[in-house]
């Protein structure tokens, strides 16, 4: 038989929230210091934005086990969307720490540390992300874009060459392309990064601005 645990996950799975929460409430009642029963409550409050409560379902966890790792995870997630980047990048720290060796949690540190304005911070992470990932786009993105605001613009052109390969319509990442390149003293190149990024998103106001300085100079 399936414990109310398993039962909560699979209804908060299906959707079904008020169900999920009276099943992790009865079963919080009967095992008190699971903190794994806190960790999943916290999820669920956290899916309904309901983040305050949330992060004291988390903070519960982790003083009942301080090695809860998935608990720092939880709280850091919020913490970032409240756009406290110096408590999420600390939380998802201690997160990684404590053994949660996924690229999410990689992939969140780094981003806390470019949020926060601390590309050189953010570099090995996003880095280390992209590694675990080589198929994650957004974080190999990321990554090339922490180099080129690091002024490692070689390092960055080949991270961002892997991301148009990995997706051609990324006009983003033809846009940075095309300020790598200028930075290299290359305006050729530069320009047609900068069109191919318009040709992606005609829209792209940097690119076009991009092919409008280069073109007039």
């Amino acid at each position: 038989m399936k414990d109310k645990n398993q039962l909560g996950i699979e209804a908060m799975q299906k959707g079904q929230l008020e169900e999920a929460a009276k099943l992790f409430t009865e079963a919080i009642e009967e095992n008190p210091n699971d903190p794994v029963l806190y960790i999943n409550f916290g999820n669920l409050l956290s899916a309904i934005q309901e983040n305050e409560n949330a992060l004291k379902f988390y903070s519960k966890a982790a003083e009942l086990d301080e090695n809860a790792a998935t608990a720092y995870y939880g709280q850091g997630t919020i913490y970032y969307e409240k756009e406290n980047y110096a408590e999420s990048a600390r939380q998802f720290q201690k997160a990684i720490q404590k053994g949660l060796d996924h690229a999410d949690a990689f992939y969140m540190l780094g981003m806390s540390f470019m949020q926060a304005g601390s590309p050189k911070l953010a570099a090995p992470y996003l880095q280390r992300a992209t590694e675990m990932n080589e198929e994650d786009t957004e974080a190999r993105f990321q990554f090339g874009l922490s180099l080129a605001s690091s002024e490692s613009y070689k390092e960055a052109i080949e991270q961002l060459e892997t991301v148009v390969l990995q997706d051609e319509e990324h006009a983003d990442a033809w846009y940075n392309l095309g300020v790598c390149f200028l930075y290299q003293n290359d305006p050729e190149k530069a320009l047609e990064m900068f069109e191919k990024a318009v040709s992606a998103d005609p829209g792209h106001l940097l690119a076009l601005n991009g092919v409008k300085s280069v073109k007039e100079q």
